[in-house]
């Protein structure tokens, strides 16, 4: 087990920065998750729409590199380091398992927006609680809250039935 060696290096209040933390810590580790898991579903989608789920799954992988870049470095520029290495990733995810090996569209799609809906539930809840803490990590909230629920949408537009 190694020393974590915290140095303030920001004007935050400490407290602030800590709670802050709390919050948009989960959203970089399951953003992360989202990540590994959108790339899995990627290689592995398979069906008559294949080149178009394939693609929207790779641009729904960018931008949750972009989620997790976006809320980790909040977190460091309030002085705080974090986890997100692979062990801590899977440990720590709140996402739900991804269908292991080749697996129709439908499937693929569903999942991802499974994984999407818990992601959303910890961003919503940093969205929440950050309010009454900083506003500009809260704004970092809405900013990925609002483009998941749009990555979400054009997914299940893909398996709605109407």
């Amino acid at each position: 087990m190694s020393d974590v060696v915290t140095t303030i290096t920001s004007s935050a209040n400490p407290d602030v920065a800590a709670a802050a933390a709390q919050f948009l810590s989960q959203v970089v580790i399951d953003s992360q998750a989202l990540v590994i898991n959108g790339k899995q579903a990627h290689w592995h989608v398979r069906g008559a729409n294949f080149i178009a789920v394939h693609e929207l799954f790779d641009e729904i992988v960018e931008r949750a590199e972009d989620y997790a870049d976006t809320a980790a470095e909040r977190v460091v520029a309030l002085g705080l380091p974090l986890d997100a290495r692979i062990g801590a990733v899977a440990a720590n995810t709140t996402l739900p398992e991804l269908p292991a090996g080749f697996q129709p569209a439908e499937v693929m799609i569903g999942s991802l927006v499974n994984q999407i809906d818990a992601l959303l539930v910890g961003v919503n809840k940093a969205i929440k609680e950050l309010g009454a803490i900083d506003a500009a990590s809260q704004d970092v909230a809405i900013q990925i809250a609002r483009s998941l629920e749009k990555d979400r949408w054009f997914l299940f537009a893909h398996i709605s039935a109407v």
